[in-house]
């Protein structure tokens, strides 16, 4: 483990490699800790990033700004293609890790830097954001207090409609997305059912491009269940066209419905319905969370406790490795 970051009480020096929209909402929760070099394909790119984030170093090559030896952390926030690849140099260079989702393209590209993170005794923690969202939180603490039963499934919808030209950007290219939405949105679903049913041994799913001129899926589905039989329905969609979230979890003695994670897609919120004796209509309450996106900031102050306690980062690289299996087992059915 990165004898400086254990050293350290108050702040961990932090280095961020891709600097378009997510490095920004990264650096934006930062706190107390020091941004102190930034890298990206783009040089403009990094410097227009220095700029809004004064005092940062721009590395000519992400490297450099991992090698430093004033970097403790390293986010990784680069398109697909280079994501596995960084971490594994963050992490043979000593330093702990937060990489975007899905972390890899495939399973092939992650095996490797599970495999050096072991050896190297340092952390790493997948951004899988969403189950930071204040309505999740509490989600898991009313599952956690077995007032809803067993759970019996899971129901999920994922999606949005792209954008003029969403067919030229990235995402679009196999090459550097590794696929489509199911790699997009359908790794939060996936690992989002995860947290609450645990495995999947059963893989049933379907994936096609239905509108966009494109070489990968534009929407997925999925059946997935556990060797208790516990079943996630999940369906992600690049052609919503209005924006939507919905993820419902069904125990015997109720049900949790969220719906939204602010911004365009409405108003985060969750609602519990609990069967009465005589059932019929459910006792009913709902909870709402207008304000600002909190899961980014959640999820580093999570990563700085797991560095600080020396304790295995959830998810991490083998909960994103779960999820990369199941996609691959969908896109070989599908072809």
């Amino acid at each position: 483990m990165n004898d400086s970051a254990e050293s350290m009480n108050d702040s961990f020096g932090v280095a961020i490699i891709g600097c378009g929209l997510i490095g920004h909402k990264r650096a934006g929760v930062l706190g107390c800790h020091r941004l102190v070099a930034c890298a990206d394909i783009v040089k403009e790119r990094a410097k227009d990033f220095a700029r809004k984030w004064p005092g940062v170093d721009v590395a000519q090559d992400w490297r450099a700004a991992v090698e430093r030896p004033d970097v403790d952390m390293v986010i990784v926030a680069t398109t697909h293609d280079a994501l596995s690849e960084v971490t594994l140099g963050a992490v043979n260079a000593g330093k702990h890790v937060l990489v975007e989702k899905p972390a890899a393209r495939n399973v092939s590209e992650i095996n490797p830097v599970i495999a050096a993170a072991e050896k190297m005794g340092v952390l790493v923690r997948v951004g899988f954001n969403h189950r930071y969202h204040p309505a999740f939180i509490k989600a898991k603490e009313i599952v956690a207090s077995g007032e809803m039963g067993k759970l019996m499934f899971i129901r999920g919808c994922y999606g949005h409609g792209g954008r003029i030209g969403y067919e030229k950007e990235w995402r679009a290219n196999k090459d550097i997305a590794g696929g489509g939405e199911l790699i997009d949105q359908g790794m939060h679903l996936i690992d989002l059912s995860r947290m609450f049913l645990g495995g999947f041994t059963g893989v049933k799913g379907f994936a096609h491009t239905y509108f966009w001129d494109m070489e990968v899926e534009d929407n997925g589905f999925m059946i997935l269940t556990t060797p208790e039989k516990q079943t996630a329905s999940l369906h992600v969609s690049w052609t919503e066209w209005k924006n939507r979230f919905s993820f419902e979890l069904f125990g015997k003695d109720a049900k949790i419905e969220i719906s939204g994670l602010g911004g365009s897609y409405g108003v985060e919120k969750i609602t519990y319905y609990k069967m009465l004796p005589q059932m019929g209509p459910p006792e009913t309450t709902s909870w709402e969370y207008p304000f600002p996106d909190l899961s980014w900031d959640n999820e580093l102050k999570e990563f700085v406790e797991d560095i600080r306690l020396g304790r295995r980062p959830s998810p991490g690289l083998e909960d994103a490795k779960a999820a990369l299996e199941i996609i691959e087992k969908i896109y070989e059915q599908s072809s």
